[in-house]
């Protein structure tokens, strides 16, 4: 079905800073075929959807997420969950209490909540990731999901997750949804015979890996101890540049790395607000990008972060690198939003032109009012500046992924999230009473 829309501001996205005013968009079969300035009089028709007053932009990529964790929203606050006892204690010990019936509802609601606030794809890291990924699917958004692996030391347990996470792999994904492998940390939980099977589980099935990494400096610590070199070192030889890989965090990525990541498929992935709540150091995303490192952003947990407003991640990120760098605007906000839109899709395998408004491009789009900017005077703040520093993503009133409306005139239309949240709380519940009987 082909539908038309028109907005008073289209962003084209990508690299350059073309707006058009008005613009029209025309999609079909999930794909944008024209993108034209409006010259004359605006369409009209049964077809068209006339936005009026609206930013149309290209939907933002939630690079890492892990949406089933609503299900713990809220327990680890006080913790830092980049710290081997924060996650230990807040997580982890309510982790091995789960079953997979629990994850499925608070899936949806943290598939709600991005699609929500604007996100049309993100990049899912968890757990049981067989008993939630139809439920992702069945809301429209695009997905990778990877099977989450820890290791902690325990063959049965790593012998079990990765026969389970070759399973999930083995099995072809949609045309929304993408099947990965999730090492929780290289080397820190994941031992190094683990991450060696895991490379391996992607160069056989042709898919990524999304982990953590440089949380802090755990991985080059027992890489420089284990095998004389650093952690991206190792991770060369293990293969990463033969498969796509999200290295979630890099706070303590060490710069002198960063050209051994340059040219290959693998992204650095910054959750700001995650970092500055956990106390932890600001990853160098100047130098990477620099350096001619992909780098995208993401939202992480909500039990780290309790937000999953894309759009407050990039403010953040823009004033957390203008505070470490110690000079204004060190990344412009043409580059924040390339972060979370084409440079997301191409770390999570998009084709050329995907994440931006351009014939042949994958038809995610997002609308807001522009009221809803709070931008200045015209003239005196870009559009794009506007997005970044003054839009909240609870404001989008529509929100598309492949051609299909996930939000319209500000109501979800794919996810019953009242239902979803009745079960998140039976699940939580159910998850408690577990933890407290085995104590």
């Amino acid at each position: 079905m082909t539908t038309t829309i028109v907005a008073d501001h289209v962003v084209v996205g990508g690299t350059t800073a073309d707006v058009l005013e008005p613009g029209v968009v025309v999609v079909d079969a999930g794909v944008i075929v024209s993108v034209e300035r409006v010259t004359g009089a605006r369409p009209r028709g049964p077809e068209v959807v006339d936005l009026g007053a609206s930013v149309l932009l290209p939907g933002l990529v939630n690079a890492h997420a892990h949406a089933p964790m609503m299900l713990l929203r809220g327990v680890s606050e006080g913790h830092s969950l980049l710290t081997w006892e924060g996650w230990l204690g807040a997580i982890r010990a309510k982790e091995l209490h789960l079953t997979p019936a629990m994850l499925t509802a608070s899936a949806l609601v943290g598939c709600a909540e991005m699609i929500g606030s604007g996100t049309t794809s993100f990049a899912d890291q968890y757990l049981f990731a067989e008993s939630y990924v139809g439920a992702v699917e069945s809301t429209g958004v695009r997905a990778t999901v990877a099977y989450g692996i820890v290791d902690m030391g325990d063959d049965e347990r790593r012998d079990r997750s990765l026969v389970a996470a070759e399973a999930f792999v083995a099995e072809p994904g949609t045309d929304l949804v993408d099947r990965w492998i999730g090492p929780h940390a290289f080397f820190v939980d994941n031992r190094i015979d683990t991450v060696r099977a895991e490379f391996a589980l992607g160069r056989r099935y042709g898919v990524g890996l999304h982990a953590h990494y440089a949380t802090s400096t755990e991985e080059d610590d027992v890489c420089e101890q284990q095998f004389d070199r650093s952690a991206l070192g190792m991770l060369r030889e293990l293969g990463i540049a033969d498969v796509p890989v999200l290295l979630a965090h890099a706070n303590d990525v060490r710069r002198d790395d960063l050209e051994l990541l340059a040219g290959t498929k693998a992204s650095l992935v910054i959750a700001a607000s995650v970092a500055m709540i956990s106390a932890a150091h600001a990853a160098p995303v100047r130098a990477a990008l620099d350096a001619g490192v992909n780098v995208v952003i993401g939202t992480d947990n909500v039990c780290g972060n309790n937000n999953a407003d894309m759009f407050e991640e990039l403010r953040t990120l823009g004033k957390l690198a203008a505070f470490a760098e110690q000079r204004p605007n060190p990344i412009t906000p043409i580059e924040l939003l390339g972060m979370a839109t084409w440079r997301a899709r191409d770390a999570m395998g998009g084709a050329a032109g995907d994440g931006t408004i351009t014939p042949g491009a994958i038809a995610d789009l997002i609308a807001l009012p522009v009221a809803a900017l709070h931008r200045g005077p015209v003239g005196a703040q870009s559009v794009h500046s506007a997005l970044v520093y003054g839009a909240s993503g609870f404001d989008t009133t529509h929100v598309m992924t492949a051609g299909r409306w996930l939000k319209r005139d500000g109501e979800l239309v794919t996810i019953d999230l009242p239902a979803a949240l009745a079960q998140r709380q039976i699940d939580f519940d159910t998850l408690m009473a577990r933890v407290v009987a085995a104590a």
